[in-house]
């Protein structure tokens, strides 16, 4: 589903910050060698990635879910300068190709990768966030969230995407589709919780940002 029109959507990005070049190639590389190329952050959402990162100035980002490495890239352009982010992937095939990008966007020295399954990796990394980027299995996004907010720092945020989910969280519930469940239970789970402040964003598939008072 296209929430805006095709021209406006156009518009937007033309009147947005361009791409790096970079991440330009990534961009590309992503859409010519790598599976479902749809998952990639992409310009526009990276552009906003990287702008609400310049805003909050994380020392310690957790990401979860990697895929190429362009969100992470966009998130490192607003790291503290002694910043550092744990981005984690269940797909050790793709560990190469990112660190390739790392490299060349210049920030590898900031980027740690972690290959395995999120929810048994996270304990494993030491301290806290300034912000939580959750960016994968549709079915764990309630388990990622109760796993990290007590380890979110006051004032942090966790940032989830994909919570509109093509539109389909406003449509018939049909009962096979675990996705949109959980993503409703997700989007729900954040509504009534009196520990953050939030709002859904209607950028790309959606991103509900939630920062924990």
């Amino acid at each position: 589903m296209e929430f805006l029109d095709e021209k406006l959507d156009d518009y937007v990005t033309a009147h947005s910050e361009a791409e790096n070049e970079v991440l330009a190639e990534l961009n590309r590389q992503t859409h010519l060698k790598i599976l479902i190329p749809r998952m990639l952050a992409g310009h526009y959402q990276g552009r906003v990635l990287s702008m609400l990162s310049h805003m909050i100035k994380p020392t310690t980002i957790l990401e979860i879910g990697t895929y190429t490495g362009y969100s992470a890239i966009c998130f490192a352009e607003g790291l503290a300068a002694n910043g550092v982010i744990h981005t984690i992937d269940l797909n050790e095939e793709l560990e190469s190709f990112q660190s390739e990008y790392f490299k060349k966007s210049g920030c590898s020295d900031q980027i740690v990768q972690h290959v395995g399954k999120a929810l048994e990796v996270i304990p494993k990394i030491e301290g806290n966030f300034d912000l939580v980027y959750i960016d994968a299995d549709k079915e764990n996004y309630c388990n990622y969230y109760d796993q990290t907010i007590d380890r979110v720092n006051k004032g942090g945020y966790i940032i989830a995407d994909n919570v509109l989910w093509s539109g389909k969280v406003i449509e018939p519930l049909d009962p096979k589709d675990e996705e949109t469940r959980m993503l409703l239970e997700y989007n729900k789970k954040i509504q009534d919780d009196e520990r953050v402040q939030n709002v859904l964003l209607p950028i790309r598939d959606g991103l509900m940002v939630a920062r924990k008072l």
